[in-house]
């Protein structure tokens, strides 16, 4: 590899990219790592390209687009109503498969519908249901809306030839997913209909964690992210929960906060995290009530786990009654999880719906103000790590945090 000073139609180049946004309820932050982007090939709004061209490593651009202009507009006749028999609730051969309000799905699902066929898998918002009628949403889930997009320029090499291949348009991969995890105009997404919270395995959580995994469930990379996140969202000297605690914290190493009481399941992997100042061994799934007094915490923060709650509501009150006013409630997560523990509505969506599911929490038990996602997608993943050849990108990190009032 050839290392270059500038971004030349004769590089390729490694661009983070962040798209920032807002919805009725929260600030969204959407990070995408572009890492061989084609130079002469490749697609970008054409002021983004110009501020991207010719520059050299480190460059950073701001833009703000008004609807419309990157992202494509918002069609009033891309919203129609199909009869509920259109909809093929055994398009999937091991489940039945209900529409639910704000939910997305495969347009394959769909019968009888102009220019749809089965194995279309592009997403579709399934709107209103009354009257044996589905009201369905065909525009891109970030159609319509202004967004700011900021682009930093890491790294740039010679590319030695450029015939054949396929064009890339950056814009549309940076926003492949977001805007799933907001609700469509403003009504509560059903999440809670058909069981959601079963398992496969409903024997006592404490049997299933009963052996210590002292193992990281998230790559380098990710675990990294995930830290700097923390960095981000917590403030220094102050005494943090950590919920569904176990053997680390991902807490950043140079924040000095006051203290940190984890809560968890097992043990020996509480007792052998360093970051502890103190442990508590609590099943949340069996006494959702948290064993601390009111208003003790400064933050609280639950990493990698919110997908194995089957009480999230009572679980989510707790966590209010115990921050301190102005505190701050933390939930990050990936793709990766235990599958005989997990909660069946969360294999059944979407990765940037379930920001929204974790959103509907927050916004369900009311309490919370300022709620933020986050989202980090595209980053390598470390080279030693042991899924590497089978995965090359990182772990997506996931988060979704608010306030709490009063």
């Amino acid at each position: 590899m050839n290392i270059m000073n500038k971004t030349t139609t004769d590089s390729f180049a490694d661009i983070l990219f962040q798209m920032e946004w807002e919805s009725d309820h929260a600030l969204h932050r959407d990070c995408y790592r572009a890492q061989k982007v084609n130079m002469w090939r490749d697609c970008f709004p054409e002021s983004m390209y110009r501020e991207i061209l010719d520059r050299p490593v480190g460059t950073r651009t701001d833009l703000s687009f008004e609807p419309g202009q990157a992202l494509p507009k918002y069609l009033s006749q891309k919203v129609f109503n199909i009869k509920s028999v259109q909809f093929d609730r055994d398009f999937h051969p091991e489940m039945t498969i209900h529409p639910r309000e704000g939910r997305f799905y495969p347009k394959g699902i769909l019968r009888e519908v102009d220019h749809v066929f089965r194995n279309n898998i592009s997403p579709f918002r399934c709107g209103r249901i009354h009257d044996g009628q589905i009201e369905v949403d065909f525009n891109h889930p970030m159609a319509g809306r202004e967004v700011r997009v900021h682009a930093e320029i890491k790294h740039i090499w010679e590319k030695f030839s450029d015939t054949g291949g396929s064009c890339t348009d950056w814009m549309e991969a940076v926003a492949e997913g977001p805007g799933m995890q907001v609700r469509w105009r403003d009504r509560p997404t059903d999440f809670f209909s058909d069981q959601p919270f079963v398992r496969e395995d409903e024997a006592s959580d404490s049997r299933f964690y009963r052996e210590p995994r002292l193992v990281n469930h998230i790559d380098d990379t990710a675990i990294g992210v995930l830290s700097a996140l923390y960095g981000q969202i917590l403030t220094p000297e102050s005494e943090v929960l950590d919920l569904m605690s176990s053997w680390t914290s991902h807490l950043p190493d140079d924040l000095a906060v006051k203290r940190v009481v984890g809560l968890g399941l097992n043990g020996p992997e509480l007792a052998h995290n360093r970051r502890l100042s103190d442990y508590t061994v609590h099943d949340l799934n069996e006494n959702p009530v948290l064993p601390f007094e009111d208003r003790r915490f400064d933050a609280v923060v639950c990493s990698m786990s919110v997908e194995y709650l089957t009480r999230p509501f009572e679980v989510f009150q707790e966590v209010r009654r115990v921050l301190k006013p102005g505190g701050v409630f933390a939930v990050t997560f990936s793709n990766r999880w235990f599958p005989p523990k997990v909660i069946r509505i969360w294999k059944e969506t979407h990765e940037f719906e379930r920001i929204g599911l974790v959103m509907e929490y927050f916004l369900n038990m009311g309490g919370f103000t300022d709620l933020n996602t986050y989202s980090m997608r595209g980053l390598a993943r470390p080279e030693d790590d042991k899924y590497y050849w089978e995965i090359p990108y990182s772990d997506p990190i996931y988060g979704v945090w608010g306030r709490k009032q009063g």
